[in-house]
C-alpha cells in the first residue's frame, strides 16, 4: 500500500460509501483520521493528552488505560491515524512501515502495524478494534 497523506486543513470527505471509507486504497486510515478530528473538537481533554504524548484508549488497538507489565504491544495504523488527528496533525502514514511510539503517561511502547497477523485479526478484516 502507498503513503497515505491528508492535510489537517482539508475538509472531511462528503458522504463516502462504506466501501470507500473502509475498503479503499487507504484501508480506512482517512476515515480513522477524520474521526480523530471530530474527537479533537468534541473531547478537548483527550486532545490535550494526545498532544502531551499519551496514547489514550481510542477506537483501535494501540492505547493504554494503565501501565502494563508487558512493556510493548502491537497497535493498528488506524489508531495512529486517529491519534495524529487528535493531536491536530496532518495524516502521514506509510502503510509499508511500522511505527514505534512510547506513551508518556505509562512508559509502555506500541508498535503500530498494518500486519493483520501481528494484530491478531482475520486477514480479510479492515481494522482491529480493542
Amino acid at each position: 500500500m502507498p503513503l497515505i497523506k491528508r492535510k489537517f486543513t482539508e475538509p472531511d470527505r462528503e458522504n463516502p460509501t462504506w466501501e470507500e471509507r473502509w475498503k479503499g486504497e487507504d484501508a480506512g486510515l482517512i476515515t480513522s483520521w477524520e474521526v480523530g478530528r471530530h474527537l479533537r473538537r468534541s473531547s478537548p481533554e483527550l486532545a490535550v493528552k494526545a498532544s502531551n504524548g499519551e496514547l489514550p484508549v481510542l477506537d483501535f488497538k494501540g492505547g493504554y488505560a494503565k501501565s502494563l507489565k508487558k512493556k510493548q504491544k502491537i497497535g493498528s495504523l488506524n489508531y495512529l491515524a486517529q491519534w495524529q488527528a487528535l493531536r491536530g496533525e496532518d495524516l502521514h502514514i506509510d502503510t509499508d512501515q511500522e511505527y514505534v511510539l512510547s506513551c508518556s503517561k505509562t512508559g509502555n511502547e506500541t508498535v503500530f502495524t498494518h500486519d493483520n497477523q501481528k494484530l491478531g485479526v482475520e486477514p480479510d478484516s479492515s481494522f482491529a478494534l480493542d
